[in-house]
């Protein structure tokens, strides 16, 4: 694909000055602008959403989610399970090609799963996949996978992105994760400057077996530009101009946007995101749970909610979010630490804290959606029951890092972080909180054994007892204290000319049906 410049007649100074006016190509391509950019183009190497959406374009999934979030057939025209609950079949639609050339068959979904469990370098969600033994090719269109003891969340898992099925042509392939990605979705990929933008092109031979599109086929239009663009009034106003045709609007700005009706507003639902407060628990302040109550207790998320997002937020009580399997706000609220200035007072003061001794830690946040300002009023907060926590911005990734380096560091100054993930099953308790867990935090034998019997009760009225007793160690303990579903928070203005853009649940912006009218 060869990209020009001339479409982009009309740019802003500022607009210009991040690169977008090399955002279009000759054809006509989707231009969309987000906050920040992908941390690899490896499904098996980070866990960000930026990531995740992206994934989805390039490569596809064995099964798919409905409106609703259940998984359903996509690239596996259907499955079996024995009676154990240990193997599960796959059968496998004929015809699927990589973008490559290459016919995409059993022996490239045996290879996603081998390599997500390499001894050396393992998938950094190996634990989400469960416990496979073995991935064995049947036939060239049917794959059997072992597991060592039953796992109910398997099959959820193997609709999300993080389960992507790479072509085994990746293996070995320079570049793989930074300029080269080989995958059967509907984008292929062109190329990545980190940093700046993504380029994609329509997989002519893309075949929509599952994914939430009307368009079965591939994409109507040519290719799809996902550009990084951090300053929400910089995306606005390149929205305007027609140089973006689809990003996510200054929060600020929504209500005025819908009202004017100069663009269109797409909020996306059924998220599963979960926004919440973990701690550095290896060192003082927060090896002492009383530390991790008073942030609880000094923490007005629905306030803080309110005053940053209005109504395109909700508070949330539970470890995982609103239409999450064992989600019960009345349960998690018995069990949280609820917002109480006093309480945290005296919990700090039993610790040796007050006025003329603050406990000090850092606030770890990542940049976007008008958390700099969420952040300010969480630490207005903290600052009244007397913690003084010191707030730094950084893009996701980087805070992915650096909340397991500050869980592998003895000591030093306090830590905390204000974390987010998307899940689609409570199993992301597991990721996150069983041993090693994923950022090395907090983790105990009790609690390992109390998330291993939420991953084999099949039957789901004991499945939601198991789940809500995790809650309530993670709550009690102030070990997880959530803070916010961004179930609204992923807002997205669109382009009058552009149609057929929607959102998946679990934020996958989904290209397929998208039309642009010609100018």
């Amino acid at each position: 694909m060869t990209i020009r410049t001339g479409r982009l007649t009309r740019t802003l100074a500022a607009v210009a000055a991040i690169g977008l006016c090399s955002a279009a190509a000759e054809a006509r391509d989707i231009v969309w602008a987000r906050y920040g950019d992908i941390d690899t183009l490896d499904p098996h190497k980070a866990t960000s959403t930026l990531s995740l959406q992206t994934w989805s374009l390039i490569f596809d999934t064995l099964l798919a989610t409905d409106k609703d979030g259940n998984p359903v057939p996509n690239m596996a025209e259907s499955w079996t399970v024995n009676d154990a609950g240990t193997e599960y079949t796959f059968k496998l639609h004929d015809g699927i090609t990589c973008h490559d050339g290459s016919p995409l068959d059993a022996t490239d979904v045996k290879y996603t799963v081998d390599r997500a469990f390499d001894d050396t370098d393992p998938s950094v969600t190996k634990a989400s996949w469960g416990p496979i033994t073995s991935a064995e090719v049947v036939d060239p269109l049917t794959v059997k996978l072992t597991l060592e003891t039953p796992f109910v969340a398997l099959v959820p898992f193997l609709a999300d992105s993080f389960s992507s099925i790479l072509c085994d042509s990746n293996e070995g392939a320079e570049g793989f994760g930074t300029t080269t990605a080989i995958g059967s979705g509907p984008w292929k990929l062109v190329s990545w400057t980190k940093g700046d933008k993504i380029t994609l092109a329509r997989n002519d031979d893309y075949t929509n077996f599952g994914k939430l599109a009307e368009n079965k086929g591939a994409p109507y239009m040519d290719g799809l530009v996902i550009t990084v663009v951090p300053e929400p009034q910089t995306r606005l106003a390149a929205l305007k101009t027609g140089e973006v045709d689809i990003a996510e609007p200054p929060f600020d700005d929504v209500a005025m946007l819908k009202d004017s009706g100069e663009l269109d507003i797409v909020v996306a639902e059924n998220t599963g995101q979960n926004v919440f407060w973990e701690f550095a628990v290896h060192r003082p302040p927060f090896n002492d749970k009383r530390a991790r109550q008073a942030v609880g207790h000094a923490t007005d998320a629905a306030a803080a909610i309110n005053l940053i997002y209005g109504d395109l937020s909700l508070p949330e009580a539970c470890p995982v979010s609103r239409g999450v399997f064992g989600n019960d706000q009345d349960v998690c609220l018995e069990y949280r630490t609820n917002y109480d200035p006093e309480k945290a007072r005296a919990l700090l003061a039993e610790l040796g804290y007050g006025p003329d001794k603050p406990l000090e830690t850092a606030m770890l946040v990542w940049t976007g959606g008008n958390r700099q300002k969420l952040a300010e009023v969480f630490q207005a907060q903290l600052a009244e029951v007397g913690i003084k926590a010191d707030i730094e911005m950084m893009d996701i990734g980087t805070m992915n890092a650096r909340v397991r380096q500050e869980n592998e560091t003895a000591e030093g100054k306090g830590s905390m972080d204000m974390m987010t993930w998307s899940w689609y099953d409570p199993d992301i308790l597991y990721a996150l909180w069983h041993s090693p867990g994923a950022y090395r935090g907090y983790t105990t034998p009790e609690l390992d054994a109390m998330l291993e019997k939420t991953r084999v009760l099949t039957d789901p009225d004991e499945r939601k007892a198991a789940v809500q007793a995790v809650f309530k160690v993670l709550l009690e303990d102030g070990i997880h204290i959530p803070l916010y579903t961004p179930g609204w928070e992923w807002v997205f203005a669109v382009r009058p000319e552009v149609e057929g853009f929607h959102v998946a649940p679990f934020v996958y912006p989904v290209f397929n049906d998208v039309k642009i009218a010609e100018d």
